[in-house]
């Protein structure tokens, strides 16, 4: 009776393919590096469009390996602070005088204290 039972095996515990006779697609392994020396190496598919930049898992922009030849901080602008943009509006002189002008309103009460 044992023999002429059915043995089965669990749903999903073994594949029943094989990896024989089975071609994969073609792959190109392209490597980043980020501002902080860290290397990622991407596998993309041949013939897919492969960006110059990648975000790191820093949140650093790496950039490609081998693309030496690319400098990326001369060709974007400085940030600009706010002290940067103040300065575009008033000079360093009317800064003070306004500075003077507001600290001696707040002296006489005009500006009240919010403790």
């Amino acid at each position: 009776m044992a023999e002429r039972s059915l043995r089965g095996m669990s749903i999903g515990a073994k594949s029943l393919e094989s990896d024989e006779n089975v071609d994969f697609a073609a792959r190109t392994e392209v490597a980043y590096v980020c501002p902080k020396g860290h290397r990622t190496i991407l596998p993309f598919a041949d013939g897919a469009e492969i960006p110059e930049e990648w975000e790191c898992r820093c949140g650093a922009t790496a950039h490609r390996e081998g693309d030496g030849d690319q400098e990326p901080d001369e060709i974007s602008k400085p940030t600009r602070t706010h002290w940067d943009m103040l300065l575009e509006r008033r000079s360093e002189e009317e800064l003070k005088a306004l500075l003077d002008k507001r600290l001696q309103m707040h002296r006489e009460g005009w500006i009240p204290d919010y403790e």
